[in-house]
């Protein structure tokens, strides 16, 4: 004797919805409509730490971390940029157009070396 078995018409697991774009009268999940198109985003300009040379925001001279300072001067992000460096406790380099040195923000960096003695003139 050769049992048959019933198999659904639709090959829909119970529960789940409708994937063929039609729905019966009595299902219980009704047609999704279509979403309204999305506008294009807004054309967003470069980040200066992603476009110039990435050593500078991290340089030894004071002359090229003042210069990395001025680039993030106008950054779009920079107000982030500086209060994620300072939750993570950045050691050095440059963030959010600040200079960083062992953990604090400095104002600016002295050069290497013994200061001088005498004053120049």
């Amino acid at each position: 004797m050769q049992q048959t078995i019933d198999r659904p018409t639709s090959h829909r697991r119970p529960g789940l919805p409708w994937t063929d774009g039609a729905t019966p009268r009595n299902s219980p999940h009704p047609r999704r409509r279509s979403r309204p198109p999305v506008a294009p985003a807004p054309a967003r300009r470069p980040l200066p730490c992603r476009v110039e040379d990435p050593e500078l925001w991290f340089a030894e001279t004071p002359a090229q971390l003042e210069l990395a300072k001025s680039f993030c001067g106008d950054c779009p992000v920079r107000d982030a940029c500086l209060a994620g460096a300072l939750s993570r406790g950045e050691p050095w380099g440059v963030w959010g157009g600040e200079i960083f040195e062992r953990g604090a923000v400095i104002a600016r960096k002295r050069p290497r070396g013994r200061p001088r003695k005498v004053v120049a003139a």
